[in-house]
């Protein structure tokens, strides 16, 4: 399937993109379109690129294959002509019809039979169109949970230096010298001398005093 072939079925001229104007695209009528290289024309194989269909070919036609508004695929074949360079080289061709999806569905049919695929501008391969780059977002990482610090108060503060000064008892007088008896004593008896034999040693000791003072 080629243009030609189309010619013979009832579509228009071939008329190029870039010469379009209102006055030769018709309006508010249900139509299949199909859009041609024209460099390919008469050689070997199809000079078909796209068939599509409309309600309204002025709108589709000049709004959105030319201008750029309408669908993804309508803007796809916006970027081919523009930034492709196929605005130089292709030519636009119509069929008026009451029912375009079915006649669309035919055209395709018949084209994938003949040349064992659609036509390339019918596939949804994507364009690859530049994007602005965005900047990589890495989530925060979660903070190992703090250990929880026991508040200092007043209070522990006096625990602590309880516990301190109990450590480190005050030894009163009194019990300083009733200890110092204890230890005298303990002397005394590991001498081995009993309570009558110091009193006995007592009382010599004053006398032996006395006869030296007279």
């Amino acid at each position: 399937m080629n243009s030609k072939n189309l010619f013979e079925t009832g579509f228009s001229e071939c008329l190029p993109l870039k010469t379009l104007t209102f006055s030769n695209v018709p309006q508010d009528k249900s139509a299949v379109i199909v859009i041609v290289d024209q460099e390919l024309t008469g050689k070997s194989g199809s000079d078909i690129l796209y068939i599509g269909r409309t309600k309204k070919p002025l709108k589709r036609i000049l709004g959105g294959y030319l201008v750029g508004y309408g669908g993804k695929n309508t803007k796809k074949i916006n970027q081919l002509l523009f930034n492709e360079g196929y605005i130089e080289k292709t030519a636009i061709s119509w069929m008026l019809t009451e029912k375009p999806r079915v006649m669309q569905e035919e055209l395709l049919v018949k084209f994938k039979e003949d040349h064992g695929e659609i036509p390339v501008w019918n596939t949804k391969k994507k364009l690859s169109v530049k994007t602005k780059g965005t900047p990589a977002f890495k989530p925060k990482e979660k903070a190992a949970p703090a250990s929880k610090a026991k508040a200092v108060t007043p209070k522990t503060i006096a625990k602590k230096a309880a516990k301190v000064g109990s450590k480190n008892k005050v030894v009163s007088p009194k019990k300083a010298a009733a200890k110092e008896e204890m230890s005298t004593k303990t002397d005394v008896s590991s001498k081995g001398e009993t309570a009558p034999e110091m009193a006995e040693k007592a009382k010599n000791e004053t006398t032996s005093d006395s006869s030296m003072t007279t």
